[in-house]
């Protein structure tokens, strides 16, 4: 009953106060499930088409490129491939004519390069997302307003997100650090209320729930687990299944706005095509063949205010290919076969709080002035991030950001070493490492 009041009053209700369409979409990808893999990429070409022809128009980075527009397919080819570098170095020129930046709903991110961008979108687009994200968890089975326990990096809840959470029914935990207090009251919670919540949440800050929850010997069961934010190991998911007796569904995407695949009924992904067009490239920028591994670039095909034409996300990927695609698969979206990433290392604290990606870059995505960094971890005395420095840096950048860690680095006998460097090598997924531990496992 709460479920139904929630969807068709309450939401509704929030949509038209807030000027926002989260429920609209929601309904409309829930639609788009059913659709035949004609109407579906039909649908991806005419939204290819769409996008390409408004970009040449109304946005300068792209209007000055000269590019004529035949066959969207063919022409996608003429477009340069971008990066996070492009967008810090071009972003008012990647902006439509038609708005303005101060109009915008603007989404800073370092993400798990380390390397900070930021992108806009209007209401209409960041709903889109939303609606998405929400749709993918009803893949697993979660239902609108159902109890669900979400690790996140913004622990300060404003007045609008504590209400969001109360509508929701969702407990926050927050992923900066995670203490041994935090995850003892978290599985005590879940223990008394077997088969009562979903979990959803970065898959590094999961499973060192799940860690700590078999090492405790709790009995655990979850309706359904959501996992996004970074990478989803093969030792992450059968260490989470044990621990919570529960099927892992992953989620792939990135905070400029891209909601690329999820997992549903198969190991592989669906593509979201309707919503991004995906290249599997090699080094040189062409396109390899079907269970290939390559460079993964999206082109989003929704959003025109800023729109982002053959983005290279910093991950490399294989489409599984058309004679490997299962007869009788839930959905006809087309699949990609695996997503390849490097493993998110952890900085361990001397009393066994453990930090991960997402500790370092919720500090620093509000660090405009440190263009790329990368936490190093030699021994369990303390840790030294290397930075390169933006156009804007000033040395008050380095206090800031120390004071923001020693609210969670409370032990000031663990030192937070600075070293400005010119350069920060990547990994061979052509992603910059954002942690490297060398401790000794």
């Amino acid at each position: 009953m709460y479920q139904s009041i929630l969807e068709h009053i309450i939401l509704p209700i929030g949509d038209f106060f807030n000027k926002s369409s989260y429920i609209n979409q929601l309904k409309y990808w829930r639609n788009v499930d059913a659709y035949s893999e004609d109407d579906l990429n039909k649908l991806q070409s005419d939204n290819l088409s769409n996008v390409l022809t408004y970009t040449l128009k109304q946005v300068p980075f792209y209007k000055e490129l000269g590019i004529e527009l035949d066959t969207p397919e063919l022409n996608l080819k003429n477009f340069p491939i971008i990066d996070k570098f492009t967008i810090r170095e071009q972003s008012d020129k990647l902006i439509s004519k038609e708005y303005s930046k101060k109009d915008l709903i603007s989404y800073s991110s370092s993400g798990s390069s380390g390397v900070q961008t930021t992108v806009y979108m209007t209401k209409k687009e960041q709903s889109i997302i939303r609606g998405i994200l929400t749709h993918w968890w009803e893949w697993s089975g979660y239902k609108v307003g159902e109890p669900i326990v979400q690790t996140g990096i913004t622990p300060d809840r404003s007045f609008l997100k504590s209400i969001k959470d109360r509508l929701f029914n969702t407990i926050y935990l927050n992923a900066f650090s995670h203490t041994q207090t935090q995850l003892e009251a978290t599985c005590k919670k879940l223990q008394e209320k077997p088969n009562k919540y979903f979990l959803a949440g970065y898959a590094s800050s999961i499973n060192l729930l799940a860690t700590y929850a078999i090492n405790n010997r709790y009995k655990i069961y979850l309706n359904g687990i959501i996992s996004l934010g970074d990478k989803l190991f093969h030792h992450y998911k059968k260490n989470i299944t044990n621990a919570f007796s529960s099927k892992v569904y992953d989620t792939y995407g990135s905070n400029e706005g891209f909601m690329i695949a999820a997992q549903d009924d198969l190991e592989a992904y669906y593509i979201l095509s309707p919503h991004v067009y995906i290249e599997i490239l090699d080094d040189d920028g062409n396109e390899v063949e079907d269970g290939v591994m390559g460079n993964i670039v999206v082109t989003r095909l929704d959003c025109f205010s800023m729109p982002l034409i053959r983005y290279k996300i910093g991950d490399l990927g294989i489409k599984l290919p058309l004679e490997k695609y299962p007869k009788n698969r839930k959905y006809n979206y087309p699949l990609l076969q695996q997503v390849v990433g490097r493993e998110t290392d952890i900085v361990v604290l001397p009393n066994n709080t453990k930090l991960v990606v997402h500790s370092f870059t919720g500090v620093f995505e509000y660090i405009a002035e440190i263009e790329q960094f990368k936490v190093i971890q030699e021994d369990l005395s303390g840790i030294t991030i290397e930075y390169i420095k933006s156009s804007t840096f000033k040395e008050t950048a380095i206090d800031r950001a120390i004071l923001q860690l020693r609210k969670h680095i409370t032990d000031q006998k663990f030192y937070i070493n600075f070293k400005e460097v010119d350069n920060i090598l990547p990994t061979k997924s052509g992603k910059p490492q954002i942690i490297e531990s060398r401790l000794k496992k």
